[in-house]
């Protein structure tokens, strides 16, 4: 069996859809939900939303992620330069970040943009902080000059160790003894499970993030417990694993050969006997020689990173401020 926790993905949609694959192989009890697990399932072909909640301790260990709430909004067609796509998308995260933010009139924001800016696939976060609309000084020094409905928002980009030498929670930490912000908003690239869903998917998950977990390089906790207020984090998967690509795509294989084969026969129960976590396991020792522990990004990764970072920047802009609209944040922006 490959268990949930083995793959590398910081999607719990992902997580989720290992689960329910294991119960189709293994218990053969059709497509129901695991304890704990709630999930729900919206938007159209151009949009798909897919709220997971995780509710118990059962349904935490089952999928491997802490409970709280997860929205996962999938748009394959991101990768092309369709305005009004763009448009609807924007919309449609900051709809679901004002519904999860649950904000004040008076919230101070803190955006935190998370990644090294000197690697393309992993410059997300810092991307998104160039592009939201900061306005806390604004509102401290100039208030008469500012709109109803604008919230003070700030950002900061904090680097990583590499760079730094500093772990970015103790960065963050003392911003947040200083600034008292009521939120943090942390964006980071992410690590998926299928290349079909690079850049074309967005994250969105009240628990919190550990930076770096995606490709096995896990820092300090940013969260409630680690920082005293609520962390929302906003993630995009921009990389894929190798070798899970690799078990992915066996995996298909196997499957496709288990339905041909005549049940019972010694071949059928031959394919049915092999270990998923073994084969996995084998796969990264077969690979470890030859390219090492290798992360996978499209060619267009710069294109889609600044496209993807805009979309984020501006549902942040959106939600965070009452009464601006999407004409607004692109004239600021641009």
């Amino acid at each position: 069996m490959l268990s949930v926790k083995s793959v590398r993905t910081d999607l719990t949609l992902e997580a989720h859809e290992l689960l329910k694959e294991q119960y189709l192989r293994e218990e053969n009890q059709g497509m129901r939900e695991p304890p704990g697990v709630e999930v729900e399932n919206l938007g159209d072909d151009d949009i798909r939303i897919t709220r997971v909640k995780v509710t118990s301790p059962t349904g935490e260990a089952a999928i491997g992620k802490p409970m709280g709430n997860y929205v996962t909004l999938e748009v394959p067609g991101l990768r092309n330069n369709d305005q009004t796509l763009y448009e609807n998308t924007c919309r449609a995260l900051a709809k679901e970040l004002a519904n999860i933010l649950k904000l004040n009139d008076k919230s101070t924001i803190l955006i935190v943009g998370l990644g090294n800016w000197n690697v393309t696939p992993d410059a997300l976060g810092p991307k998104v902080v160039s592009n939201v609309m900061v306005t806390r000084h604004l509102l401290e020094y100039v208030p008469e000059e500012v709109d109803e409905g604008v919230r003070p928002v700030c950002a900061v980009a904090p680097g990583v160790l590499g760079i730094t030498g500093i772990e970015t929670g103790e960065i963050i930490k003392g911003i947040v003894d200083r600034v008292k912000p009521d939120v943090i908003i942390a964006v980071d690239a992410l690590a998926s499970r299928k290349m079909e869903r690079v850049n074309t998917t967005i994250q969105i998950a009240d628990t919190g993030i550990s930076p770096g977990s995606g490709v096995g390089n896990k820092r300090m906790d940013l969260s409630k417990d680690t920082l005293g207020i609520p962390v929302i984090a906003i993630g995009v998967p921009t990389v894929v694993d190798a070798a899970t690509m690799a078990n992915d795509t066996i995996d298909l294989v196997l499957d496709s050969m288990i339905r041909q084969a005549p049940q019972g026969s010694e071949f059928y129960n031959m394919l049915k006997s092999i270990d998923r976590e073994e084969k996995y396991q084998l796969i990264k020792e077969v690979l470890q020689p030859y390219i090492g522990n290798l992360i996978v990004t499209p060619k267009e990764v710069d294109d889609a990173v600044d496209r993807i970072s805009k979309v984020i920047a501006n549902g942040l802009n959106i939600a965070l401020h009452q009464g601006i609209t999407l004409q607004d944040v692109d004239r600021y922006v641009h």
